[in-house]
């Protein structure tokens, strides 16, 4: 299975970056081992069109574009889903096991996801009611991701 990332907003050099990129490496070699091929990133600059609707849309279609066909796609939105780890490693392992190709995770720009990204969901997932600025969303998804390959292996990383 391939898992993507798709973002609005791009990560500069810097802490984040280089935290998002430690987990996104670890979860990568130790998805070859539960059958993830490939975990990348996708990420498009803001739209810096004059309105929230406006930047809303021009959004939605570049992830549109970026979007696989059959993928099942996972938007992090405020208004999604709250999931706990065990919650998202099960996710993940029902994906590895049914056979999905793709597995999308979409993160949204400052102004969030226009209706079409979310309507267009497979699911949406929350990551509490707290709004996240997209730079510390990226390092909770690789690491989430990370935990969950950790959970489905076995691995001691997760503890409860």
């Amino acid at each position: 299975m391939r898992i993507g990332v798709i973002a609005v907003g791009r990560l500069k050099p810097g802490p984040e970056k280089l935290l998002a990129e430690d987990y996104r490496t670890r979860a990568e070699g130790l998805g070859r081992k539960s059958g993830v091929t490939r975990i990348n990133v996708t990420e498009f600059s803001e739209s810096q069109a004059s309105s929230a609707a406006a930047r809303m849309s021009e959004e939605a279609r570049l992830i549109a574009g970026a979007h696989p066909t059959k993928a099942f796609s996972v938007v992090l939105d405020e208004r999604g889903k709250p999931m706990a780890s065990e919650a998202f490693a099960d996710l993940l392992r029902r994906h590895l096991d049914g056979g999905t190709q793709d597995l999308a995770f979409i993160i949204g720009g400052p102004d969030g996801h226009a209706p079409e990204t979310r309507d267009r969901a497979s699911l949406l997932l929350g990551f509490g009611p707290m709004t996240w600025p997209h730079r510390l969303v990226r390092v909770l998804l690789f690491e989430q991701i990370y935990r969950g390959l950790t959970i489905i292996a076995g691995h001691p990383y997760h503890r409860v």
